[in-house]
Formats: structure tokens, C-alpha cells, sequence
């Protein structure tokens, strides 16, 4: 599960505040966190306000290419298999990251695919109107690994409650 802050609505033009992820298994206890400093000048603040940093602040965060082959590492040692790229909203999340590994590793770990959450359980509650959120028990703060928590906490409720299969090691299915 990965969520991403970022301080406007497109990578390349504008940057990748932080990311979190978790493995989804049951002590959700495999975490990764990264803030990475700025690729370009633009910035919109009301973004930036969001991930509750400041331009200065983001300036002195770690560099993007170091950010990324740390996460890299991190992928190829935690999950078995073929890692799965979920998140909350994957139309935003997915095209930061995906950029990112792109452009600074030349490739993305999780392959050319990702899975959207609320689209999964609108698909097992056969109601395209419901939403997942209360199936979270982390606050949603816009700390990325809180909120990669809570989303993760979402799915391993569905997966329970509606006897989800999942192709991934997690000793839930």
C-alpha cells in the first residue's frame, strides 16, 4: 500500500513532497518513508499546505535519486513475489511514483500496473456510490505511512469481511 504527498498535481513539473508504504499483512508492521527534496521550481502552495511542510523545509529533505533507490532496495526485500502497487487514489499516487522510478532508475518496480482501492470495494460491495473510509482505523493525517495504515487496515478488513482473495503471501487469504 503506498500513499505519496506532493506540492502540485503532475510530477516533472511539479515534486513529490514525501511517500510512505506498508506491506498489507496483518501486523502491518513493514514501513518505508521517504521526504524528498524538490525536481522543480514550480510549487503550488495550497499543495504544499496539505502535506503540512513548508518550501523551505521540503528543500532540505533527501535527494529524489537516493530516495528511490532506497525504495527500490526496500521492495525487492520485503514482499514475496511480484510486488502490487495499491493505493487510495492510484490515478495520483501510481503517476508520482511511477515518474519517479522512471526517471531517476530507468525502470518501476511494480511493472506498468497498480490496483485503486476504492474501486476494489465499490467492485465487492456492488455499489459504484460507497465509499471504503470507514473501514480504516489510522487517522488519516497526510502522513503518508498513516495513511498507507489506514488504507492498508481498509483492505485487510475487506479481505475478512468478504473472504477476498489476494495473490500476495500474507496468511489472510
Amino acid at each position: 500500500m503506498v500513499d505519496i504527498e506532493a506540492d502540485g498535481p503532475i510530477p516533472g513539473d511539479y515534486s513529490m513532497v514525501c511517500f510512505g508504504a506498508i506491506i498489507v499483512e496483518p501486523s502491518l508492521s513493514r514501513t518505508f518513508y521517504k521526504k524528498l527534496k524538490p525536481i522543480s521550481e514550480r510549487w503550488d502552495p495550497e499543495a504544499l499546505k496539505i502535506s503540512g511542510f513548508s518550501r523551505e523545509e521540503t528543500l532540505k529533505f533527501d535527494d529524489p535519486k537516493r530516495a528511490m533507490e532506497s525504495f527500490d532496495k526496500w521492495i525487492a526485500e520485503n514482499p514475496k513475489g511480484r510486488p502490487i502497487f495499491v493505493s487510495d487514489n492510484n490515478g495520483f499516487d501510481w503517476q508520482f511514483i511511477n515518474w519517479y522510478f522512471h526517471h531517476f532508475l530507468g525502470r518501476n518496480p511494480f511493472g506498468f500496473s497498480s490496483m485503486n482501492l476504492g474501486s476494489l470495494y465499490k467492485g465487492l460491495v456492488k455499489d459504484v456510490s460507497k465509499n471504503f473510509k470507514h473501514l480504516r482505523k489510522t487517522k488519516h493525517t497526510h502522513n503518508p505511512v498513516d495513511d498507507a495504515r489506514g488504507n492498508a487496515e481498509a483492505l485487510l478488513e475487506m479481505i475478512q469481511q468478504y473472504h477476498l482473495k489476494v495473490p500476495w503471501e500474507s496468511g489472510i487469504s
